[in-house]
C-alpha cells in the first residue's frame, strides 16, 4: 500500500469518472490528499441501533440544522452528522482515510469518520463533535477535511456494495458552488 501524492491525484482527477468531483484543485488538493467541504449540518433525534445480524441495524433519526442568510452555523456543544460537497468515486484499487483539517482541532472540534472503501461512490457524511463548551462557528463550504487515499497492493475483487453506496446522489445545497 501507499500514499497517493499530488500528482497521482492530479491523474485520478482526470479519470473518468474522476476521483472526486466538484473540487477547485488550486484549494482543494494537498500533497497527500484532497480537502472536502461541508455541505450540510444535521442533528440527531432520536437513538439509532446496531445489532449482531447485518440486518439489524439503523442510523439515528435527523433534522437539518439551518444556517444562517450568510451559511453560518452557530453550533452549541454536541454531535451532528454532516454531510460533504464534494462526490467520491474510488475504483477498486483505492481506498480512503478521513482525517479532520486541524483548525477545528485548535478549537476543540473534531469530526469522527469510517473506512473509505475500494469501490465506494457518494457523498460521504461524518460525526462532528463540539466539545468546545463555548460552541462553534462553521460556515458552508468551508474545508473541513482532507481525504487520504491509499493504493491497494491488489485491486479488490468486489468493490464496495453496502447500504451507503451512491449515498447524497442529489448533490450538495445551494450555498456550495
Amino acid at each position: 500500500m501507499s500514499v497517493l501524492s499530488r500528482e497521482e491525484l492530479r491523474a485520478a482527477l482526470a479519470a473518468d469518472p474522476p476521483l472526486v468531483e466538484g473540487i477547485d484543485q488550486q484549494t482543494q488538493l494537498q500533497p497527500n490528499g484532497i480537502d472536502l467541504r461541508i455541505d450540510r449540518v444535521q442533528r440527531l433525534t432520536s437513538p439509532g441501533l446496531l445489532g449482531a445480524a447485518h440486518n439489524l441495524r439503523e442510523p439515528a433519526a435527523r433534522e437539518d440544522v439551518q444556517p444562517d442568510v450568510d451559511g453560518w452555523w452557530d453550533l452549541h456543544a454536541g454531535s451532528y452528522v454532516i454531510g460533504y460537497a464534494e462526490k467520491v468515486n474510488l475504483p477498486t484499487d483505492l481506498m480512503a482515510f478521513a482525517r479532520p483539517r486541524s483548525s477545528l482541532l485548535r478549537s476543540g472540534v473534531a469530526i469522527h469518520t469510517a473506512v473509505w472503501d475500494a469501490g465506494y461512490s457518494g457523498r460521504g457524511e461524518g460525526l462532528l463533535s463540539v466539545m468546545n463548551p463555548k460552541g462553534y462557528r462553521l460556515q458552508r463550504g468551508a474545508a473541513v477535511l482532507q481525504l487520504v487515499f491509499l493504493r491497494l497492493g491488489v485491486p479488490a475483487g468486489e468493490g464496495y456494495r453496502g447500504k451507503y453506496q451512491g449515498e447524497g446522489q442529489a448533490g450538495p445545497g445551494a450555498g456550495v458552488k
